[in-house]
């Protein structure tokens, strides 16, 4: 059997002899096995040659996703440089406008930005605070970075709050100052000691009185609440207005109130008319200024000329 032998036979289509090939099947097994063999090495060389173009395809995505993660990591870089330099920025800006504001001034009872550094502390308020990155800082490192400038723009916008609460209360204290002359004509009575006009004594004149013709305007100095408006003794007519910050107005003598208690009322308002009501020797308008109820002269309010 080892020995078997298949003959194959070649015929012409001439009067060509016959041609017999013996061939053993041993040689044909041989040969059957190597094209096997062949054939899976091909096989295989053809799989993995896909293998390879699909890992070489997924690699070049992979590269890509990289370059693009590389770009985006270096823009997060550059916006956290950015946001801290604008931070440090903002932390002098602060620094000078409490400096100018005197907010830390502790009687104001207003925290002051921190411009030195607690002990045993390094100050916050640096240029490279926020702003020393480096090519090599991991996406942990930036995220600390970024919870560190949340951190500090949580501190300057409730400081930046509190300036501008500053800032209203002074916008307010000023509307609220008397500063114009409540009406037009010329100062008869100065504030300060005088001779009354009734009995010659020497007393205390605690406004201005301002001589002006009977129904001249009266204005509001300032914003403020009307808090009075009717008859009051020898002041005859008077309305008192309220300005706030513990400021109080008062204008007596008048021949016309145009105002009742409660009423609002902005500088420049109209709020009565010169007269003659009360204890007066002729028509003028008596005006006082009171601060936590205590006489002041009114020409120290007065901007207006």
């Amino acid at each position: 059997m080892a020995n078997k032998t298949y003959t194959v036979m070649v015929v012409s289509d001439h009067n060509a002899p016959v041609k017999r090939y013996h061939i053993q099947k041993s040689l044909i097994v041989q040969l059957a096995v190597g094209v096997a063999l062949v054939a899976s090495v091909a096989t295989g060389a053809t799989v993995h040659y896909f293998q390879v173009a699909k890992d070489a395809a997924e690699n070049r995505i992979l590269r890509d996703e990289n370059l693009t993660l590389r770009t985006q990591l270096k823009s997060v870089r550059e916006r956290i440089e950015h946001i801290g330099s604008t931070l440090d920025r903002v932390e002098r800006f602060d620094q000078k406008l409490r400096a100018v504001t005197m907010l830390s001034d502790p009687q104001r009872n207003l925290a002051m930005g921190p411009t030195e550094p607690e002990p045993g502390t390094t100050s916050p308020t640096t240029d490279t605070q926020f702003t020393q990155l480096t090519t090599n800082d991991k996406p942990e490192a930036l995220m600390g970075r970024l919870d560190k400038l949340s951190a500090e723009a949580t501190r300057q916008e409730q400081s930046l709050q509190e300036l501008q609460a500053y800032f209203q209360d002074q916008r307010s204290l000023l509307a609220s100052t008397p500063s114009i002359w409540p009406a037009r004509g010329w100062v008869t009575s100065d504030f300060g000691q005088r001779l009354d006009p009734y009995t010659a004594d020497r007393i205390m004149h605690q406004g201005l009185d301002i001589a002006a013709p009977h129904g001249k305007e009266v204005f509001s100095p300032s914003d403020g609440t009307v808090v009075f408006a009717g008859l009051e003794g020898g002041y005859g007519n008077v309305i008192v207005i309220d300005h706030g910050y513990g400021i109080k107005t008062r204008y007596g003598h008048l021949s016309k109130i145009l105002v009742k208690a409660g009423d609002r009322v902005k500088r420049g308002a109209l709020i009565a008319a010169v007269g003659n009501t009360g204890r007066s020797t002729g028509p003028h308008l008596h005006y006082e200024v009171r601060v936590n109820g205590i006489p002041q002269n009114p020409r120290k309010f007065i901007l207006s000329e």
